[in-house]
């Protein structure tokens, strides 16, 4: 088995949530993994708030998406 050293800062240490120095590289793909996608979301609905998407129906949503499908489909 091969190891790999990661440097880490105590702020990028606490952000990640970590408890251990030494965790498997999957483990550690999966955490940073799940910190994009916390940031991906919260990117996601400030800018939906920002733009008024937030406000939408479901009905509203579904036309959106009926309306951009048809516009591919028919290019």
């Amino acid at each position: 088995m091969k190891s790999v050293t990661v440097q880490l800062s105590d702020f990028e240490y606490s952000q990640l949530g970590l408890s251990k120095s030494t965790i498997p590289f999957s483990e550690l793909i999966e955490i940073i993994g799940k910190k994009i996608t916390k940031q991906t979301l919260e990117k996601s609905v400030q800018l939906a708030n920002q733009y008024g998407l937030s406000k939408m129906t479901m009905e509203e949503i579904d036309k959106e998406v009926r309306t951009v499908r048809n516009a591919n489909n028919n290019t």
